[in-house]
């Protein structure tokens, strides 16, 4: 008899994702949890104290891939239309390769508990920030017209963020090929 591999924190957070993404936070239960991962309801709380914790979890993941790709964008001393270029592309790609952090992070905070949500939305509006900043700073430059950045990173972050609803792997256009293509429909927007 072959044993069954220990199921570990990691697992059930991953696996929650899945279901997150794929049925939202109340179409998921801890019993859909369970089957998934071959264990009883209530082993699961060995490893977790409810489906609010691994909520917030599987946000908190999607959160720090968003937020490191704009701390890293922003501290670069690349000019402003390349940073727009980088965040526009990391974003795809941590859609494209974390959808289910991605989707959950973008789709299902409204249901955290507060202060957790709160604090999502602050992590959520200090992206958007990074955004701004990027473009203010190209307008500043004369790279694009005088729009005002709020609503322009706001425009930006409505496409890139539905993404996760129509992008699918086997389509016409690969990750890198999709990202230019945003940045290009993005920055004759902003020209």
């Amino acid at each position: 008899m072959t044993a069954r591999p220990r199921t570990t924190k990691d697992d059930v957070v991953k696996a929650a994702g899945k279901l997150f993404s794929e049925r939202g936070f109340h179409g998921t239960s801890m019993r859909d949890l369970g089957g998934v991962l071959g264990l009883e309801g209530s082993s699961l709380y060995a490893h977790i104290t409810g489906k609010d914790q691994l909520l917030l979890e599987v946000i908190s993941r999607g959160a720090a891939m968003f937020q490191g790709l704009a701390d890293e964008v922003l501290s670069s001393q690349d000019p402003p239309d390349v940073k727009l270029r980088s965040l526009i592309h990391g974003h795809v790609l941590i859609v494209v390769d974390h959808i289910d952090e991605a989707r959950t992070f973008l789709n299902e905070a409204r249901f955290l508990p507060e202060p957790q949500r709160t604090r999502v939305l602050e992590l959520r509006r200090r992206y958007q920030d990074a955004y701004e900043e990027v473009i203010r700073r190209g307008m500043a430059a004369g790279l694009w017209r005088q729009h005002p950045p709020q609503l322009m990173a706001i425009f930006i972050l409505s496409v890139l963020n539905a993404l996760d609803r129509w992008y699918r792997p086997q389509g016409l256009r690969s990750p890198q090929d999709l990202a230019v293509d945003i940045y290009e429909f993005v920055t004759g927007g902003l020209s």
